[in-house]
């Protein structure tokens, strides 16, 4: 796997506006969190909670359930994983070979063994489909289960986009707990001057963006710096020193100017509570797990990201998205073969197959459901250089836990892979499926920039999953 210092952002906190918001301007006042004192300003103002009257409407599900997202970000290619094709004609079948699951009739790719001796844990849908070609329009789509409002080719992420699941939660089901809804790891979707929408909140605002990681947790020296005290002040002490709300005081009156001030009263309120919580800071000491179980994720980025994802549900963050390599690491449109033979594909089976077995070995898979997919698939024929094109047409996603019937395959894609020939699902029926099983109604409604009530997610949640009837 490639290290994550590859990925075009490098930074751990960040270093443009918008993420310096997410740490609640603690760096741009030259204070740390350890100083970011706050009366409770969690939930949302009595102002604005007039506005939200969808909030009032009980979830189908009363007991939500939380969310691993393992995005294979550039777009896996489905011939050669998850759906393949061993009769099609040479140019479209490739070069590996299927294998036998721990289901009869189901087979998937030789290299991924771990996840094939697992098949009656997950269900595959093979008829994931949408109309667009683009990396970011793509990504967005399928982060937020909407298309991007004014989609064009390689549109950059803007205030105008819908708001990705934990956004969308964290608005719907505010929480005063001190742990965020919603944390992306290890990498922030940048590359040069383009930005991947579908990883914040969009129009609903920067208040109810995802915590974003951006370091490697692979790494000996990982920590979260966002989460780290002061050195000598422990959760204890940090307490006690109330004193020091008067001098965040001064600071804020001396931002008063800036806009979103009140902004960094909520976020100094948040990581007062993380911190004094100690819960979250634990959990992002992945030093606490044995060495065993960290050689059984794979001590590599992937591996290490996913164990620090079941941590984090552990400690209670209801979603976590675990980018998978950079922003283009599935994209290969030249060498797929060895690629995802060498490089790609080993970690990845080694890493989903762990969180698999960790989970239900805690019993925490009947309550976690674990999300697999990219923003689209790859084309059928095999291009010159040998690699697979984009295709939105016809992808893959694996499910897993939360009620999901595992071994089974859900859709069925035609013979060479092109196109679903049963029922398509698009990234807003995906989305929809989530919303419901964190607990958000299936009708939903949220406010639009302009205070308008617009739909949370227009989809249909993918019953097949949970009734076993798929096709």
């Amino acid at each position: 796997m490639s290290p994550v210092g590859n990925s075009g952002h490098q930074h751990t906190i960040g270093i443009r506006r918008r993420e310096i918001l997410q740490v609640g301007y603690s760096g741009l006042l030259g204070l740390g969190l350890s100083t970011c004192l706050s009366r409770p300003a969690w939930p949302r103002p009595a102002g604005e909670a007039a506005t939200d009257s969808t909030r009032s409407v009980e979830p189908r599900d009363p007991r939500p359930k939380s969310v691993v997202l393992v995005f294979l970000t550039g777009a896996a290619s489905h011939h050669d994983t998850f759906d393949m094709k061993p009769e099609a004609p040479a140019e479209i079948r490739g070069e590996f070979q299927p294998i036998s699951t721990s289901i009869a009739g189901l087979h998937v790719c030789e290299h991924l063994p771990r996840l094939a001796a697992l098949a009656q844990q997950y269900a595959l849908i093979r008829t994931l489909s949408h109309s667009d070609n683009n990396h970011l329009m793509s990504t967005h789509h399928v982060l937020t289960g909407t298309k991007q409002p004014g989609g064009f080719f390689d549109k950059v992420s803007s205030r105008d986009d819908w708001p990705c699941y934990s956004s969308g939660l964290a608005y719907m089901r505010p929480r005063n707990d001190g742990l965020p809804s919603g944390i992306n790891l290890p990498t922030y979707l940048m590359e040069g001057p383009l930005t991947w929408p579908g990883q914040h909140a969009g129009f609903l605002g920067a208040k109810y963006d995802p915590w974003q990681i951006s370091s490697d947790p692979a790494k000996p020296d990982f920590k979260v710096d966002h989460l780290t005290l002061a050195p000598g002040v422990d959760i204890t002490r940090l307490g006690k020193r109330q004193s020091l709300l008067a001098e965040v005081d001064r600071e804020q009156r001396r931002m008063a100017d800036i806009a979103e001030s009140q902004r960094m009263t909520a976020d100094q309120h948040l990581a007062f509570s993380m911190l004094t919580s100690n819960r979250l800071a634990q959990a992002f000491d992945l030093g606490r797990e044995p060495d065993a179980l960290r050689d059984r994720y794979g001590r590599n980025t992937t591996g290490q990201s996913l164990l620090l994802a079941r941590r984090l549900v552990e400690a209670g963050v209801p979603l976590v998205q675990a980018n998978i390599g950079r922003v283009q690491n599935w994209d290969n449109h030249g060498k797929i073969f060895p690629t995802l033979k060498d490089r790609l594909l080993p970690p990845l089976d080694q890493g989903v197959s762990a969180l698999l077995e960790d989970l239900q070995s805690s019993g925490l898979l009947d309550e976690t459901l674990v999300l697999m997919l990219g923003e689209f698939g790859r084309t059928p024929k095999i291009n010159a250089d040998r690699g697979r094109d984009h295709w939105g047409q016809c992808f893959f996603g694996l499910f897993a836990g939360a009620g999901v019937r595992g071994g089974q395959v859900i859709g069925r894609s035609d013979e060479i892979g092109a196109y679903p020939v049963t029922t398509a699902y698009s990234p807003n029926d995906v989305g929809a499926t989530v919303y419901r099983l964190l607990g958000v109604p299936d009708d939903a409604e949220v406010r639009d920039r302009l205070g308008r009530p617009v739909r949370l997610c227009s989809g249909t949640p993918i019953e097949p999953l949970f009734s076993g009837a798929g096709v």
